[in-house]
């Protein structure tokens, strides 16, 4: 039988100014049998993939985004190099081919605010290397899923901007609870999917700290029944069915859905899935960065994250109208 397996995890969560993005990467298997225990997809496709950019040796590093994204003041090799190299040769799997940000975000159905430091022309991509060279990387991975049964069936990115970010915090009165809406939408969105008899393995990055899914869970699959396995430090495990299935049995369920920290260095579709959520925050930053820095052209672009923006912030002081700057800073 088929196996879906999933990952989700997010891009700046504790940043001060810009979005909150949380990526999904859905990926399927053709022959696995039911009880086997997950396979190990770096393992699988190692023949185009690989875990750390100095093992490369042609092939594509994926792993937790913050190891790939290399300095801004990088003078040889742009900083999004990687992360670049990496979701669009396997968007390429998908007949997606971006040729601008624009159609990235469209394809991964992140969102831009309406905000005017997020308009403006589209910016061609990649920005660190040639689309050929994209294409050859994207060949050597075809191959390689090809010969391991792999295919991957689902890329996405849920953005969330600062305004609703801030509505978030107001309503709820915390910022988690940002991260736990997108999680809620791509849960239903692999619910959704055509699963034609497969089995579904989630994997995601702890959540905000928290060690206790269950009633996420069942209040993003209203009518489901989710049952706890196990909840600790180290790995809350649930199973989810649906309410016209048999109650499952741990790891012969149909639908099981694992929070771990750091699942990013041991799950190839959650280090998939930050990788997204890096790059659609880092091209979103640079429109912001375009947009401020052609209003005041001698400030310097920002990441966004709490000392920098505090340097932003104050560079801005005599520039941002009062309603500006409540909508870009975030409230936590």
């Amino acid at each position: 039988m088929a196996l879906l397996l999933a990952g989700i995890d997010e891009a700046g969560y504790g940043p001060t100014l810009g979005p909150l993005c949380v990526g999904l990467s859905v990926f399927r298997l053709r022959d696995w049998k039911r009880g086997d225990p997950a396979p190990d997809l770096w393992q699988l496709l190692s023949r185009a993939v690989c875990k750390k950019a100095s093992d490369a040796r042609g092939r594509i590093p994926i792993a937790d985004s913050k190891s790939l994204k290399l300095s801004n003041d990088s003078k040889t090799r742009h900083p999004l190099l990687h992360l670049e190299r990496g979701v669009l040769a396997f968007l390429r799997g998908l007949d997606c081919s971006p040729g601008t940000d624009s159609d990235l975000f469209r394809f991964l159905s992140a969102e831009l605010s309406a905000d005017p430091w997020y308009a403006g022309d589209p910016v061609p991509i990649p920005l660190g290397q040639s689309a050929g060279q994209i294409a050859i990387a994207s060949s050597r991975l075809a191959a390689a899923m090809e010969e391991a049964g792999v295919e991957l069936v689902g890329l996405s990115c849920r953005m969330i901007h600062e305004r609703e970010f801030n509505r978030i915090v107001e309503r709820t009165g915390t910022k988690a609870e940002a991260t736990g809406i997108a999680f809620g939408e791509h849960l239903r969105r692999l619910a959704a999917m055509d699963l034609a008899g497969a089995s579904v393995r989630l994997v995601c990055d702890q959540l905000g700290g928290r060690t206790s899914y269950e009633g996420l869970i069942g209040r993003e699959l209203p009518g489901s029944t989710v049952t706890c396995l196990t909840e600790s430090g180290d790995r809350s495990r649930y199973a989810v069915v649906n309410p016209d299935r048999d109650q499952p049995d741990d790891d012969d369920s149909d639908f099981i859905v694992q929070f771990m920290p750091e699942a990013e260095a041991a799950h190839l579709p959650v280090a998939l899935a930050s990788m997204v959520a890096k790059l659609t925050r880092e091209l979103a930053m640079s429109r912001f960065n375009r947009y401020w820095c052609a209003r005041c052209p001698e400030l310097k672009p920002t990441a966004g994250y709490s000392t920098d923006a505090r340097r932003w912030l104050g560079a801005m002081r005599d520039v941002l109208a009062d309603s500006e700057r409540a909508a870009l800073v975030r409230m936590a």
